[in-house]
């Protein structure tokens, strides 16, 4: 073989690595390629959250391997990825599987499972997990929670639950510095969103609960707490197609909620770069840095959907997400918020 051919294929694989993501000796992020785990297969953590525990932050999210469409969003478990470093994910399996034995439970494959998130309960020393529990059709309208004494489970399912009597579809869950926790999910037939407190044990819904941008149709919540402020980024409803994004901000979780403006910055702003928020990462160690994270929805093949994780800056007290290729946490040393 030739000095020219040898050349040649070694900037072909040059080229695929960077159109392929992210490889075992990454230490960038490559927003919307694809992600493999330490098994070289990509990541199955869809509309998912992370949680740092023990110096280790692991990745919950749905399990879409070999959904091809749409059309077929049944359960098919849900997934845990361990990391020290948020570029590199080891696989720890599926935490919560589906009950394949009872068409009437909640997990029955054929039922939707969406958007986990899990928090630790320091007083009972628990894993606790909170997800949207659906029939096709979504007319159920749940909120499902699971427990597990390790946080890559197994999680056991207990039950589930429509908070204080209301429908809930797309949510998220946010522990405050004071351990107290929250849920904030779509209701009232995704016109308004609620935020309602967790009980002590993170189990159930408390009776406190407050309507927040009542009547705007919005979903896909995202929220976290920056210099005693309390930051949520949510989508419209537009079903899989993308769409702008906007953000409220609060002085307390039950406070008054201001809506400000789309976060995102500059070309593809207006669809959220082609992606959907589900969840805002703190960065351990890393004073006021958070990552944005977003799913790239692929309806005709929901396993190959890809993850949009970006880099959220402040100005004052607004947020600005803006569309980098390739980054890493060093981007985060060249602020001083």
């Amino acid at each position: 073989m030739s000095f020219k051919n040898i050349s040649l294929i070694y900037i072909f694989l040059l080229l695929f690595g960077q159109v392929s993501g992210q490889t075992k000796s990454s230490k960038s992020f490559y927003p919307g390629k694809t992600w493999n785990d330490n098994m070289g297969k990509p990541i199955q953590a869809h509309g998912g959250g992370v949680m740092y525990y023990n110096r280790v932050y692991y990745w919950y999210g749905e399990n879409k391997d070999t959904v091809t469409s749409n059309q077929n969003t049944g359960f098919k478990g849900i997934s845990c990825y361990s990391s020290k470093d948020l570029y590199h994910w080891k696989n720890e399996g599926i935490v919560l599987n589906p009950v394949k034995s009872d068409s009437k439970h909640d997990l029955y494959p054929g039922n939707i499972v969406e958007r986990p998130k899990v928090l630790y309960n320091e007083k009972n020393k628990q894993f606790v997990m909170w997800m949207h529990v659906d029939q096709q059709g979504y007319k159920y309208a749940r909120q499902g929670v699971a427990i597990s004494k390790n946080p890559t489970g197994p999680f056991e399912y207990i039950n589930s639950v429509r908070p204080n009597g209301f429908e809930s579809r797309d949510m998220t869950i946010f522990k405050d510095d004071d351990e107290k926790a929250y849920a904030i999910y779509s209701s009232e037939n995704n016109k308004t969103l609620h935020l309602s407190l967790l009980t002590d044990d993170y189990l159930e819904h408390s009776a406190t609960y407050k309507r927040i941008m009542i009547d705007m149709s919005r979903e896909a919540p995202a929220i976290f707490k920056s210099r005693g402020k309390y930051f949520l980024i949510t989508s419209y409803c537009t079903g899989w197609s993308p769409n702008p994004a906007l953000y409220a901000i609060a002085d307390s979780m039950m406070g008054n909620w201001k809506e400000i403006e789309n976060p995102c910055k500059g070309e593809g702003a207006e669809t959220t770069f082609g992606a959907q928020s589900t969840f805002v990462l703190p960065i351990e160690g890393r004073n006021e840095s958070f990552i944005f994270m977003a799913d790239k929805w692929n309806p005709k093949n929901l396993s190959d959907s890809r993850y949009i994780w970006l880099p959220i800056q402040f100005n004052g007290n607004k947020l600005h997400i803006k569309w980098v290729e390739e980054w890493s946490l060093d981007f985060f040393k060249r602020f001083n918020w």
